[in-house]
């Protein structure tokens, strides 16, 4: 998941030679002047993002990477990641103060705009109070496993379940293979399982350490449904290095099916340790192959994603390529997997399966072609999220703002502050300089017959670096900056320190979701 900017006008960049910060704002004269109408000024609702750059994921079998995240405002909002994403986990809430919650029967008031009867002007109505949403914590994703190579590893509910399943389908197998195990082959078929998913934990791992050592960050490595999936925050500079990170799963477990083929060879068949390496070697097998096909979200279709990018010289292109062929295998899978399985092409006899195996099979296609489907619209989606980062641009989105000192009246500051044509306030000190931002929504709490005697110093959250931001930043470098110190508004200055207005996340947030909206 466009631009506003100071005066109340959509901010673009040839007015940026005329718009200045809020040091240089016309001085008000003392005269005092009736504030505006309760009706005229309407507030900008507190809008629910996400505070998490998007995640690359590089799926093991049949793997749903995470929908594309959105990004970063307030902290008291609500966020959604992991195919999690959501960032699904409810957080502590922090320092920042709580937006008001609307009656239940007045919607949500929109944005002050250009376009609308308020002229840009900063509200100066209370709309209620307005409960914010929860922000969710940081997503664990399950139980935490470890930090190896300081990445934290987590084991999702869902794969218990995968667990169960391959324990009770392998000890159906073994029953026919060593039928005097008897109940032990249960305990030999959850040993399988759990080996099985720790070969999938090295195929993620080389993904996460090809990374690192590409300086892209790795955010964790989760093992689940199908599968895992090791959630790298930033692109491949290069479609090589792009190439060279989607490959080296695949390879590591062609190279574990080679160790357990050399290992197979040193065991007598037919005991649990040769049927056990048996199954693991088929199993990575399988799995390299299976990650081999060139179609997105496979690890092969990041390949192909690569090797198109390489020829066009547009990373888009290679992304559309490698997503609808990922959908033309899901389609393949749900048809092809079981007609495979019918035929015996697999292994099996077609004598020897029964309704509920039919069923299976069927199932088990549906569940693999829905999850390359799914992941193949999510790359879609993320290619086109990373198209249009660049065009949040922390100068575009910014807010005009007039200073004021701590003791000014909030009327008074209001007054100068629609005068100017502004809609945020900056607090200064008697030199100039900036002290804290005046919350928007500490603004629409106080009743209009009380702002006389408010002062703007009581309304304001004092000033800490990561609420400085440059009006250069843009794209994931912006979104970066924000999500480090979340808060509501932020003061945007020029590399000469000199104040360029306030920056609302609310206002980042809408931007987000117009440029997601628009066509590639």
């Amino acid at each position: 998941m466009d631009e506003s900017g100071g005066s109340g006008q959509p901010r673009s960049g040839s007015d940026e030679s005329t718009e200045r910060p809020a040091g240089q704002s016309t001085p008000a004269d003392d005269t005092a002047r009736p504030e505006p109408k309760p009706s005229e000024n309407r507030p900008a609702p507190d809008a629910p993002a996400d505070s998490a750059t998007p995640a690359r994921t590089h799926p093991s079998p049949g793997h749903q990477p995470p929908a594309p995240t959105e990004p970063p405002a307030d902290h008291r909002t609500a966020t959604p990641t992991e195919p999690t994403r959501q960032h699904p986990d409810p957080s502590a809430q922090h320092g920042n103060p709580a937006r008001p919650e609307p009656q239940a029967d007045t919607p949500p008031a929109a944005a002050p705009r250009a376009d609308d009867d308020t002229g840009g002007r900063i509200p100066t109505a209370p709309t209620g109070d307005r409960k914010p949403p929860q922000r969710p914590k940081e997503p664990g994703g399950g139980i935490l496993m470890g930090r190896p190579f300081g990445v934290p590893v987590y084991v999702a509910p869902s794969w218990f379940l995968v667990a169960a399943l391959i324990t009770w389908v392998f000890g159906g197998q073994l029953d026919r293979v060593l039928p005097e195990l008897g109940n032990a082959r249960y305990l030999v078929s959850l040993f399988f399982a759990v080996a099985f998913y720790a070969s999938v934990l090295v195929h993620e791992l080389a993904h996460t350490i090809a990374a690192l050592r590409f300086k892209l960050p790795v955010r964790r490595i989760q093992l689940q449904f199908f599968g895992g999936v090791s959630e790298i925050e930033k692109e491949s500079e290069t479609p090589g290095r792009e190439f060279v990170l989607a490959f080296v799963g695949p390879l590591l477990s062609l190279v574990l099916a080679g160790v357990f083929y050399v290992a197979l060879q040193t065991v007598e068949p037919g005991t649990v340790p040769g049927v056990l390496l048996a199954g693991l070697m088929i199993s990575n097998l399988i799995v390299a192959a299976f990650n081999l096909l060139p179609g997105l979200p496979l690890d092969g279709g990041r390949m192909l994603r690569a090797v198109v990018w390489k020829i066009t010289g547009k990373p888009m292109s290679g992304t559309i390529a490698a997503a609808w062929i990922g959908r033309a295998l899901a389609v393949a899978v749900l048809i092809g997997l079981p007609l495979l399985t019918q035929s015996g092409a697999l292994g099996t006899g077609a004598e020897d399966l029964g309704g509920m195996d039919t069923v299976t099979d069927a199932l088990l296609a549906a569940i693999l072609a829905a999850i390359i489907w799914t992941g193949a619209g999510n790359s879609l989606r993320m290619a086109r999220l990373r198209e249009h980062l660049p065009e949040l641009r922390a100068r575009n989105l910014t807010r005009r703002a007039v200073p004021v000192q701590t003791d000014t009246p909030l009327s008074e500051a209001l007054r100068r502050a629609n005068d100017a044509g502004a809609r945020a306030l900056v607090v200064v000190d008697a030199d100039g300089e900036p002290l804290s931002l005046v919350r928007e929504a500490a603004i629409v709490g106080v009743p209009e017959h009380r702002r006389p005697w408010v002062a703007v110093s009581g309304l304001a959250q004092e000033l800490t670096d990561g609420m400085r931001v440059s009006a250069e930043l843009a794209g994931e470098d912006l979104l970066d900056a924000l999500r480090a110190a979340p808060a509501t508004e932020y003061l945007v200055v020029e590399e000469s320190g000199e104040i360029y207005g306030v920056l609302s996340a609310a206002d980042v947030e809408r931007a987000f979701v117009k440029a997601m909206a628009r066509p590639s």
